[in-house]
């Protein structure tokens, strides 16, 4: 089985709006061993998506669009499936008590007759309710081709999709495994790791491909592969690696992570270290990526976004003269701001960034894209520089954020470079 997903919404295509439906459903069909071939974005016209609709099963035979299911006279999905499966739109009883009892729960009673609407459903339909909403999720399967429709509110959808479409998926195909190890390498350009592990890579079998995804100076090694044995795929990924291993040596920051915050998880946790961090060009950014992972309180003390140069000196110690004398952008801010942190905190190690996240410049006339980031292991302190112009502020701060957290991780696993 294939799936081809469709994200319906002039406001994803405006740009008004960030896609994060297909990104997750790309993720839970691949842990049931369903690869998505192509995602889709269209406008909310009853054409587009029928056109859409006819792409899709020429493509995969699992068809998944979200979008466009509201009560409101611009949502049209629904009439694009029915006249894509030459269907009617009938009352559905069921759905409609289902209503009644989220608008008595939430004490919205007046609305019910506004969303009367949303009970109308395909005839053909497997309905799946929606505890979190008023559009139901609803499947119509024919001749071998499948096509749920689901609304596009990603807090109605998410929930909707993993607790009821994946296991209607699990329980009615039949369906193999799909896994990906990632290998997380650091230090060499791609163009030489292509060149070193070529003969590892031209031996992979027929039913495992690679793929290089560079991320700012990281590259991960993806290996992918799909059966019907989950433990013997499992068992060959794990076999794979260990034959990548002598090519890269060196080289590695991960053999499992897919995710900077992660990794660098995984090492914290095994090392059994704290970390803290002072953040100011990056606005918490950093924090935001530590505390994104399960259990991060078990190694994460806390973090302060100290903006304003005020708070520096206040909060973290920063020399006001110091600040006279190098600005707030400099290497010196940045150490004194990772010393504070770690002597606030009690952390082993502790992270600072200051810089000029743009478009325009700060007080002190420090050039767009500059930034000093320190980092403090222990008694240990590393200060680096970026210069980033090219980057417009959300990426800089994201970039920012993720390449701290990578260095972080690079001297805590090869700890014998720390002095180059």
């Amino acid at each position: 089985m294939q799936a081809v997903l469709i994200i319906i919404g002039d406001e994803i295509l405006s740009g008004n709006t960030i896609d994060t439906n297909s990104n997750f459903m790309a993720a839970q069909l691949k842990e049931i061993g369903i690869p998505v071939k192509q995602i889709l974005t269209v406008s909310d016209e009853v054409e587009s998506i029928k056109s859409a609709l006819k792409l899709g099963f020429e493509m995969g035979n699992l068809v998944i669009s979200t979008g466009g299911l509201g009560p409101t006279n611009d949502d049209v999905t629904k009439k694009a499936f029915k006249e894509f499966f030459n269907d009617e739109i009938i009352f559905h009883q069921e759905t409609y008590d289902h209503l009644e009892r989220l608008f008595i729960k939430r004490k919205r009673t007046r609305l019910l007759d506004l969303n009367r609407s949303q009970a109308e459903v395909l005839s053909k339909a497997v309905i799946f309710q929606n505890d979190n909403g008023t559009a139901p999720g609803q499947m119509v399967s024919e001749n071998g081709k499948t096509a749920i429709f689901l609304p596009g509110v990603p807090y109605e959808m998410k929930p909707l999709f993993s607790h009821k479409v994946i296991p209607w998926l699990m329980r009615n195909f039949q369906l193999g495994h799909l896994l990906t190890r990632v290998v997380s390498v650091v230090g060499i350009p791609e163009s030489l790791l292509s060149d070193t592990i070529q003969q590892w890579e031209s031996e992979l079998p027929d039913h495992l491909s690679l793929s290089y995804l560079p991320i700012g100076n990281r590259i991960k090694l993806r290996i992918s592969g799909s059966s019907d044995d989950r433990i013997q795929l499992e068992n060959e990924l794990e076999e794979q690696v260990q034959k990548l291993k002598p090519y890269i040596t060196g080289h590695i920051l991960s053999f499992n992570g897919n995710e900077i915050q992660d990794i660098v998880k995984e090492i914290l946790l095994t090392k059994n270290l704290t970390i803290s961090s002072a953040e100011s060009c990056t606005g918490g950014g950093i924090a935001r990526l530590l505390t994104s992972c399960s259990g991060s309180s078990g190694y994460f003390s806390g973090g302060i976004i100290a903006y304003d140069a005020r708070k520096k000196i206040e909060i973290l110690g920063v020399s006001e003269n110091t600040i006279r004398q190098k600005t707030t952008v400099s290497q010196e801010i940045a150490q004194e701001m990772s010393l504070g942190c770690q002597k606030l905190f009690k952390t082993n190690i502790a992270v600072a960034t200051t810089g000029v996240a743009g478009p325009s410049s700060d007080e002190f006339g420090n050039e767009v894209g500059m930034v000093f980031y320190s980092i403090r292991i222990d008694e240990k302190e590393y200060t680096l520089k970026l210069f980033l112009p090219h980057l417009d502020r959300n990426d800089f701060m994201n970039f920012v954020s993720q390449r701290v957290l990578q260095k972080l991780a690079e001297l805590l696993v090869h700890p014998e470079k720390r002095e180059e």
